[in-house]
Formats: C-alpha cells, sequence, structure tokens
C-alpha cells in the first residue's frame, strides 16, 4: 500500500449540481464525472462487490449491488445510518441505480468515463462533491493496484485539502460550505 499520509486531494474538477425538476427542493443531483483507466468490466466490478466497496466507497454494502431486484443494505462510513436499498437498474457494465444513486461507464480508449448522479441535500453539496471526489482518488488507485485505503466519513473531513476542496466546489455551485 502506497504510503496514506501523502495523500491530500487535488483541485475541484468534474462536478456540477442540478437545481431544477427535482421534487425534494432541499435537494440537488451532483453529477460527478471521472476518466479512469481501466475497463468498464473492472471498474463495474468496484461498483458492484461488496469487498471491493469497503475499500473505496463512503458505505459498507451487506450484498452485491449488481442485479436487478437485490436488496441490500449500505452503512455510511463512520455513522450507524443504514438505509436498505433496492437496485432498479443494473445494465453491466453501462448503468447501475440504486436508491438515490445512478452510476453510468462509457469505455473510452483502453479506459471508461465514470459518472455518477446522486441526491444530496443542498445545504452539504459541497461536503457531498469533495467526499466523492477523494472515493474517486482512492477508487482510481486501487483499480491501478495501488491501493491507499478508504478515506469516508469524519476521516476525509480530517484529510489536509478538505477544506479547499469543499470551498472551491462551493465556489463552483454557489452555494455555501457547510460549518
Amino acid at each position: 500500500m502506497i504510503d496514506r499520509e501523502l495523500y491530500t486531494p487535488g483541485p475541484a474538477y468534474g462536478a456540477q449540481v442540478r437545481k431544477e425538476g427535482l421534487q425534494d427542493k432541499d435537494k440537488w443531483t451532483l453529477i460527478l464525472v471521472r476518466e479512469l483507466r481501466q475497463a468498464p468490466e473492472k471498474v463495474w466490478r468496484a461498483l458492484t462487490d461488496p469487498e471491493h466497496l469497503r475499500e473505496w466507497a463512503p458505505f459498507d454494502a451487506d450484498g452485491n449491488l449488481g442485479a436487478v431486484g437485490a436488496t441490500v443494505k449500505l452503512t455510511w462510513v463512520g455513522t450507524k445510518q443504514v438505509s436498505e436499498t433496492r437496485v432498479t437498474r443494473a445494465d453491466a457494465p453501462r448503468v447501475l441505480e440504486y436508491h438515490d444513486i445512478r452510476w453510468e461507464l462509457e469505455a473510452v480508449g483502453n479506459g471508461t468515463r465514470l459518472m455518477l448522479w446522486h441526491s444530496i441535500d443542498r445545504r452539504f453539496i459541497s461536503w457531498g462533491a469533495a467526499g466523492w471526489h477523494i472515493c474517486f482518488d482512492v477508487l482510481d488507485r486501487l483499480l491501478a493496484d495501488e491501493p491507499i485505503g478508504r478515506f469516508a466519513g469524519a476521516e476525509a473531513m480530517h484529510l489536509g485539502g478538505w477544506k479547499r476542496l469543499t470551498a472551491e466546489y462551493a465556489k463552483q455551485f454557489g452555494s455555501e460550505t457547510p460549518n
């Protein structure tokens, strides 16, 4: 494992929010895009397999998310919050939907363009963007066989660069940074 102490998130990029058309006006949709060096099939496994998710995602899953109709409990890191979710779409290795999360994978050369849509309370949208940004960094390194270990929840918020990253996303989105 590469030294975790050396990790600092880079600048905010690849994100936008949708504020219109949502039934719940207190939620915005975060859209985050990353280019990964691995094929969609490998990325799909990381998005659906509980053992892979435990290495990078902000939640643990008690089952595989790769099949429509699967009911899985998601436990968000650092909280006692457990959400039972049902997979509503699983078109491997292209589209995955469950709860308020949608993933799209697009083959680009030898790699994958990974797109995340996540409905988040608008007051915490910059935290959500920063958190997923860090998770995507960890995912990219995990898939490249250079794991640094998961940073999520309070641990991510204590990283050097967290405050800067959330402020950059808040500025991009025209939102406030939560206290």
